[in-house]
C-alpha cells in the first residue's frame, strides 16, 4: 500500500486508452516526452479502435483528456469527433519523462548502460538515467483529473508508462508490485471504476479485435513496459 491517501476524484469510472502506434513504437524506440505522430498502421488503430470505446459510453456523461503529445491528442480526436465533445488536453497526462533514454532503442540502452537497462527490466528505481521518478508521474496525472468536471466516466488519453503509473497508483500497488499487469498495447484501453470506496480494476488490455484488412499489424511488446 502506498503511503500517501488518493486524492477523491470527481468521477466514478475511468477508461484509460493508450494512443496508437508510431515509427518509433515499431522500432523499440523510447519516446518519453519526444513527440513523434503516429504513424499509418497507428492512425488506422485509433479509428478502428474508437467505435468501440463509443459503444461502451452510450448514455453516460463522458469527458475525453488527453496528453498534449501529438500521438495521444490524435488518437483521442478519432472519439471525439465521433461523440461530438470537446477534447480537454493537458500536458500532465505526458509519457514518464525517461532522460537520457529518450530517442534511443532498447538494444542501444542495454549496450550503453547496462546497469540502468537492469535497473529498468527489474521495476527498480534507474538511477543516473535522469527524467522522473515513478510516483512523480502518478501524482502529476491524479492532479490533472482531480480538476476535471463531475462526470460518470473520464476517458483518459495517454502513454504506455503513464498509464501503467496511474493504474499502480490507483489500485494502490507498491513499488514490490510493479508489473504485477503487462503494459497496454497501442490503441488498447483499461478500465477502473470506483466500487466501496475503493478503484477496482474491471478490465485490463482491451482492444478493438484485428486490424482493417490490409493494415499490418503492429509488433507485440517484448519487455516489462511499453516505451510511449
Amino acid at each position: 500500500m502506498t503511503a500517501a491517501a488518493l486524492p477523491e476524484l470527481p468521477i466514478g469510472r475511468l477508461v484509460v486508452w493508450r494512443h496508437g502506434r508510431t515509427e518509433w513504437n515499431a522500432a523499440g524506440r523510447f519516446q518519453g516526452q519526444l513527440d513523434p505522430p503516429l504513424d499509418d498502421v497507428g492512425r488506422a488503430q485509433a479509428a478502428h479502435a474508437a467505435p468501440h470505446l463509443l459503444a461502451g459510453l452510450d448514455g453516460q456523461d463522458v469527458v475525453v483528456v488527453s496528453s498534449d503529445l501529438v500521438r495521444a491528442a490524435d488518437t483521442a480526436r478519432l472519439l471525439t469527433d465521433l461523440m461530438g465533445v470537446e477534447l480537454r488536453l493537458d500536458e500532465r497526462l505526458r509519457e514518464h519523462g525517461m532522460g537520457s533514454w529518450e530517442g534511443l532503442t532498447r538494444d542501444e540502452i542495454a549496450e550503453r548502460h547496462p546497469e540502468q537497462y537492469a535497473d529498468w527490466m527489474a521495476g527498480r528505481s534507474v538511477r543516473g538515467r535522469g527524467g522522473e521518478e515513478t510516483a512523480a508521474v502518478a501524482q502529476r496525472v491524479l492532479a490533472a483529473l482531480a480538476e476535471l468536471p463531475p462526470v460518470d466516466v473520464a476517458v483518459v488519453v495517454t502513454h504506455g508508462g503513464t498509464s501503467g503509473r496511474l493504474i499502480e497508483r490507483l489500485l494502490e500497488l507498491g513499488p514490490e508490485h510493479r508489473r504485477v499487469f503487462g503494459p497496454l498495447g497501442n490503441c488498447a484501453w483499461s478500465e477502473l471504476a470506483r466500487q466501496s470506496g475503493r478503484w477496482r480494476l474491471l478490465r485490463h488490455n482491451s482492444s478493438a479485435g484485428p486490424l482493417p484488412e490490409g493494415v499490418a499489424p503492429r509488433r507485440p511488446v517484448q519487455d516489462a513496459d511499453a516505451v510511449g
